[in-house]
């Protein structure tokens, strides 16, 4: 099929004029225009290198697309979309080239003569991988994007705007990629009243009450986002759930949903409440072996696929937080789990269970509970069941070691989960660039099959050969009109895609690709913010949670420092139980002689953890209880190690404002005047918390602050008596 000019035309001057499109343009880095960040990475700003631009224009001609099906089409109107911003106003079709074409369809769509020079390339794409090659065919050269599936070549489509946004040689292109993990999904933790837990970037942008009729543009602009950075599926209400979300007033809605994502590939999932056959059902109880329960679940996942064909299945939160579940009828989380995967199974629905479970009745350390309730049980869960660990044992800290369970469910599919919103550190308002996080997680060595046994090999299924594998991330997307909340903030939803279809991908690289379509291609911006970027998590550790302490945050809303916190009902809601300040020193023994949690890593790990020696020093009171005046590695004191590094936070987040300011000729004046903002807030949040943290802890040193550390001028009293009771991050109690 060959574009229509006039149609082309339409729909450009449609795009260009309205306030909500993805085609906003910057002709210059020296006069950039109002951008208020809207269109994401996805920018299609004007190539600004003439040069190369004329290249671009004499390299694609014309597009043919072989295929009608809704995907294709969505395809052909991002490249039409693509190309006018990038291209501007030198960019037309030659209707009638034959040279110089850019071909899209799938492999089985396209003419023999296509297939033939594509024959070795196909046996070398999965489900869903794409092929991008030049090719010659009779004098005629042609850039070709196919896959198996028409998502695939949706998805080679993204790549190949990518490589233009990039400014990348495509004279003798050839990318040949797959994904290389099944499940790349975002978990919304979003309400039906439209509230976020954990959301920092306004209100859900799922407005369940104008659902099904209205439907908000905003909603095709996300599939068309989350597609071009391959990630397949969207889990649209919170893990905390509510019942309602199944009934057939809610599944109506859901389906209007599904129906605006299908063609991107974006396939919608649901959190079971699994209470939900009491509160919607009629049922006295919801013991997973029961056979009305059964039965209720089995009609119920019937009613959903009749409406969505297409369904994922189901993402279950239970007996965690007070979140009914299978224990409550004395059973475990095989039967509830399994009891899911056999209603879905038909369908082909998998069940994501989640692995974070602790308990106030259980006086163990709660970094070890997951892994003591699901272990004992590998093996014994359906082949559709996927176990959604969290990247570590506690909760999404700024740092935390792997968790144990990673490599040691040899039988058993595993999931990542990673939280992209910023529930610890800092909210929207902190710069934190958590791929960098992502990375060192999924580069962890389990060493459970040897050295080399690494986090990304488990996750991808080639440790244990498993081939239900997936990665999820709690989303950090609202209905601000940036998204995120924060500009830079965009770069953790797009890392955690590019990291889902590629765990070995380097974060530096996903930065420098980020910046590029998001801000400009200059090397005198792209460097530097980079750099600050990559830093920037670093920055966090330090002024927050360095060497190793955790959890140490306001309670409830997670805003702020709190190490004094120590009077809530549930010991592990304390910070007190994480630190264990004492006179004698700080730290959790999690060693032989304490919880004895490094038991449930390999022997090799388990071992490095247990000696103080060995033990990494980021991770040193994570495991370790030590006195103030032990000696690092640098000689220092812990205590004047603990109080330098909080310093090092702050002169960090100073820094990174020192480094936005110079860069103001390269962003326009929207966005770099509400970064300039958001840091200027860290900054000052970061000495909130070095004060704060090192008034409280030394009271139990009992030593002076070192050289080079500014001294607080508040008491702690005055940092205790600070009270947040509207903080974002939590549902309201009025």
């Amino acid at each position: 099929m060959k574009l229509n000019l006039k149609r082309f035309c339409t729909y450009f001057f449609i795009v260009f004029f309205s306030a909500i499109s993805f085609s906003q343009k910057r002709t210059s880095t020296k006069t950039p225009i109002k951008n208020n960040g809207y269109n994401l990475w996805l920018q299609y700003t004007d190539i600004e290198n003439s040069t190369l631009k004329k290249k671009y224009l004499s390299q694609i001609k014309n597009i043919h697309s072989f295929g009608n099906s809704e995907t294709i089409k969505a395809c052909v109107e991002e490249l039409e979309r693509g190309f006018s911003g990038l291209f501007g106003e030198d960019y037309f079709l030659d209707k009638e080239a034959s040279n110089n074409v850019l071909i899209i369809g799938t492999i089985s769509n396209l003419n023999d003569v296509h297939q033939k020079h594509l024959k070795e390339d196909v046996l070398q794409i999965k489900k869903d991988g794409f092929i991008i090659k030049k090719i010659e065919i009779n004098g005629n050269k042609k850039i070709v994007i196919t896959a198996k599936t028409a998502t695939g070549v949706l998805y080679g489509v993204f790549r190949f705007l990518r490589e233009l946004q990039t400014n990348q040689p495509i004279e003798q292109i050839k990318i040949i990629d797959s994904p290389k993990v099944d499940v790349r999904i975002l978990n919304h933790w979003d309400n039906l009243d439209r509230t976020v837990e954990r959301g920092y970037a306004g209100f859900s942008i799922f407005d369940w009450h104008k659902l099904p009729d209205f439907k908000d543009p905003r909603y095709l602009d996300y599939a068309r986002a989350n597609a071009s950075i391959g990630i397949n599926g969207t889990v649209v209400n919170n893990v905390n759930s509510n019942a309602l979300i199944l009934t057939p007033m809610y599944l109506e809605k859901v389906k209007a949903l599904a129906d605006i994502f299908r063609p991107y590939g974006l396939k919608i999932y649901l959190t079971a409440r699994f209470s939900a056959p009491i509160e919607i059902g009629g049922l006295k109880t919801a013991d997973p072996l029961n056979e009305d329960v059964k039965n209720w679940w089995n009609e119920k996942v019937k009613e959903i696929y009749k409406n969505i064909p297409d369904f994922g299945g189901f993402l279950v939160k239970a007996n965690s937080e007070g979140q009914p579940g299978p224990q409550d009828y004395d059973r475990n989380h095989v039967d509830g789990a399994n009891m899911f995967a056999d209603a879905l199974a038909p369908f082909k629905g998998i069940v994501m269970w989640r692995a974070f479970v602790y308990s106030e009745h259980n006086p163990t350390d709660r970094a070890k509970q997951a892994y003591t309730e699901f272990v004992p049980y590998d093996g014994k869960f359906r082949d559709n069941v996927i176990i959604q660990v969290k990247n570590g044992a506690i909760d999404f800290q700024p740092r935390e070691p792997f968790h144990p369970m990673f490599g040691a469910m040899p039988n058993t599919n595993l999931m990542i989960e990673f939280q992209i919103t910023q529930e610890y550190m800092g909210g929207a308002t902190h710069l934190v660039y958590q791929p960098k996080l992502f990375q060192e997680v999924l580069e962890a060595d389990t060493y459970r099959k040897g050295k080399g046994s690494i986090v990304a090999k488990v996750i991808d299924g080639s440790l244990h050969n498993k081939k239900l594998t997936g990665v999820s991330g709690v989303s950090n997307i609202g209905n601000d009109i940036n998204w995120t909340g924060n500009h830079f903030l965009q770069s953790n939803w797009y890392g955690f895609g590019r990291l889902a279809w590629n765990p070995y991908l380097d974060a530096k690289s996903i930065a420098d690709e980020w910046l590029r379509m998001t801000f400009t291609n200059e090397n005198d911006f792209v460097n530097p913010i980079k750099n600050m970027m990559i830093d920037s998590r670093e920055t966090v550790v330090n002024y927050m949670t360095p060497l190793g302490l955790h959890h140490i945050m306001a309670t409830n809303h997670h805003y702020g420092p709190g190490p004094w916190v120590g009077n809530l009902s549930r010991p592990e809601w304390n910070p007190v139980y994480y630190h264990k300040a004492n006179e004698k020193g700080v730290g959790f023994n999690r060693t032989k002689t304490g919880s004895n949690a490094t038991a449930q890593y390999a022997p090799e790990v388990e071992e490095m953890f247990n000696n103080v020696s060995t033990t990494p020093e980021i991770y040193l009171l994570w495991f370790h209880h030590l006195p103030w005046d032990y000696k690092l590695k640098n000689g220092k004191t812990l205590w004047n190690n603990i109080a330098l590094k909080y310093q090092q936070g702050v002169n960090e987040a100073e820094n990174m404002i020192s480094s936005w300011n110079l860069m103001e000729q390269y962003v326009d004046e929207s966005r770099f005047k509400e970064i300039q903002m958001m840091l200027n807030i860290q900054y000052k949040e970061a000495k909130w918390w070095r004060d704060s943290c090192l008034l409280y802890f030394q009271q139990f040193s009992k030593i002076k602050l070192p050289d080079g550390v500014e001294k607080p001028n508040k008491s702690l009293n005055y940092f205790q008596t600070l009270k947040h009771p509207y903080a974002p991050g939590i549902k309201s109690q009025w």
